[in-house]
């Protein structure tokens, strides 16, 4: 099934949602019916998951269905919580500990570059300009194109990786052909954050935190912060000013 709009992804998370409605109630929901369902779930599951329950069913119902959506369900407010930056040397560390090289490569870039997982494991030959620095992020999250910095310091080592490549195939090929897939971006982080005992519980995407995070601490417009990143809405990139302080950092306790 196909969304105009909707990733793959976002469209096999909705449709287990609207099963898990579907099976309990049947196909003739009501508002009281979904908004009892969403009470339960509220117990055990995120605000993340109820707004995500309640995205998906309003989709079935005016994707699918063909039927205004008239509920007046509220949307769960979420936590503000600050995201997990990784220290410049803690990234040195990790990155320095990976012995294979395009994992190795591959996670430098994510942080380099400030890309998604899922932006890192899709990138192809053509979208690298090794000339001019840049990467050409296509069909990113709300399916939108951007341009990205590359960093001087992986010129060469992309430029061998992408050796013999047309610009259709992936940088990071896996071993039985087409990209790597996210889960396994995933593992090689975790594995390495682990092995190299840092505690912070930072995940792949912590990369792409650390890479704004540190890009306004060295004074970089948070404007040009923002469409580096792909933010449509500039508070989404503000969140990281509440990381970085370095007014705060200058201070020191009376202990």
């Amino acid at each position: 099934m196909r969304v105009a709009g909707y990733s793959q992804n976002t469209i096999s998370a909705y449709c287990a949602c609207v099963s898990d409605v579907i099976n309990q109630f049947g196909e003739d929901v009501g508002e009281r019916e979904l908004m009892n369902f969403l009470e339960s779930l509220a117990v055990l599951r995120s605000p993340q998951t109820l707004n995500q329950y309640h995205s998906a069913f309003k989709l079935y119902q005016e994707k699918v269905m063909g039927i205004e959506w008239t509920f007046s369900l509220p949307y769960t407010k979420r936590g503000k919580k600050l995201p997990i930056v990784l220290s410049r040397s803690e990234i040195s560390q990790i990155i320095e500990a990976i012995r294979n090289r395009k994992h190795r490569v591959m996670v430098a870039l994510a942080y380099g570059s400030g890309l998604r997982v899922s932006e890192v494991v899709n990138l192809r030959a053509g979208d690298v300009d090794l000339d001019e620095l840049t990467l050409h992020i296509k069909q990113a999250k709300g399916s939108k194109d951007r341009i990205s910095i590359l960093p001087e310091k992986l010129r060469e080592q992309l430029g061998e990786l992408m050796i013999g490549k047309d610009s259709e195939e992936y940088v990071f090929e896996s071993e039985r052909g087409g990209c790597l897939t996210t889960r396994t971006a995933q593992i090689v982080f975790a594995k390495t954050l682990k092995s190299v005992g840092i505690k912070k519980n930072a995940t792949f995407h912590s990369l792409r935190h650390s890479f704004a995070t540190h890009l306004l601490e060295n004074g970089v417009d948070i404007r040009h912060v923002q469409k580096l990143l792909g933010h449509a809405n500039i508070r989404t990139t503000q969140l990281y000013t509440k990381v970085t302080n370095p007014q705060l950092k200058n201070i020191r306790s009376p202990l």
